[in-house]
């Protein structure tokens, strides 16, 4: 295992008072470079930038299951822009080709465009990661290319999460796995000691080790309910940026009309002094950016999943009945 340091930013001059740029109104391309044009980029000169967006699934743009592709694009000219060397790279979920999810979300395109680097970061062998301060884990397989890259920069989707309560900025960094360890917080036992399910524990564990540098939050079509691949799709229309990823986390909880204090893992994280999440501490450019809120339906507080025609053996009666079984999955809160 080796010891790395993905947590402190050249972006970010206060961690007491972070910042947070909001925009919209004049579409994915134009929002995200007007956000990113109250950011000094400068410290990104020379540098090798990755860029991290959500391209976990195979799904279209409109769906507001990935992020925008010209997200991508304003955040590949701005880093170049600034002087930094720009690649594209994903880990998406178990049984996604990489290559057919960056088809399918717009993103081989932009990259073609812009001549960028385009990076499978299942390819190579995993980099295992100790995770100190973990409560849940206490290592963590990464992709290489996370720790070969001088900058790390998160462009998640805005969405609702059926297990996590929201998946912004931080749980985005989950991508950064390698393969099939993913799933591995997922089917932790739960922590002595701890009320919040494992996998809450487990994010922000990761989070101790795995902090963009940048985070850029593509609000611009994202999902509501059922999230992060089920839910419905919910256009907003905005970009919100911010060095800590905790405090852009907490400003696009407030946009979707939830609370970061309600989310467990940004709660875990922020009192353990990973990023802020109170808002009274976050200065929010412009003013009057809740104007562009827009409650997001939450996830639902459970869900019955339908097996149709199920035969069942009755022993008593000794015959078959053909029936629907129904299976009750506890809510994220729960």
């Amino acid at each position: 295992m080796i010891s790395i340091s993905l947590t402190e930013s050249p972006f970010r001059h206060s961690p007491i008072s972070p910042s947070v740029h909001v925009a919209g109104g004049d579409g994915p391309y134009g929002n995200t470079y007007a956000a990113l044009a109250q950011v000094d980029l400068s410290p990104a000169r020379g540098k090798r930038v990755l860029l991290k967006p959500n391209i976990g699934r195979v799904a279209p743009p409109e769906a507001g299951i990935t992020t925008h592709p010209q997200v991508v694009a304003a955040a590949i000219d701005a880093f170049r822009e600034a002087g930094a060397d720009v690649a594209v790279g994903e880990s998406p979920i178990l049984g996604v080709k990489t290559e057919e999810a960056f088809d399918a979300a717009g993103i081989t395109l932009i990259a073609h465009e812009h001549d960028c680097l385009l990076i499978d970061m299942d390819a190579r062998r995993f980099v295992e990661v100790p995770v100190p301060d973990g409560v849940a884990v206490n290592s963590l397989k990464v992709c290489p290319e996370v720790l070969e890259y001088d900058l790390v920069v998160s462009l998640p989707v805005m969405k609702m999460h059926m297990h996590t309560g929201v998946t912004l900025a931080v749980k985005n960094m989950k991508g950064c796995l390698w393969r099939r360890s993913k799933v591995d917080l997922h089917m932790l036992l739960p922590v002595e000691g701890h009320d919040e399910k494992p996998i809450d524990i487990a994010i922000a564990d990761m989070s101790s080790v795995l902090r963009p540098h940048l985070s850029i939050i593509d609000g611009t079509v994202g999902m509501e309910g059922l999230g992060p691949s089920a839910g419905q799709v919910k256009p907003l229309g905005v970009i919100v940026v911010s060095a800590d990823a905790f405090a852009a986390d907490a400003i696009a909880c407030k946009l979707m009309g939830t609370a970061a204090e309600d989310i467990p893992h940004l709660r875990i994280g922020a009192e353990r002094g990973y990023g802020v999440i109170d808002l009274d501490c976050i200065s929010v450019t412009p003013e009057g950016w809740q104007d562009w809120s827009s409650p997001f339906t939450p996830p639902p507080e459970s869900l019955s999943i339908e097996f149709p025609n199920i035969n069942v053996l009755d022993n008593q009666n000794m015959g078959v009945k053909t029936t629907h079984l129904t299976k009750a999955v506890p809510s994220p809160s729960s």
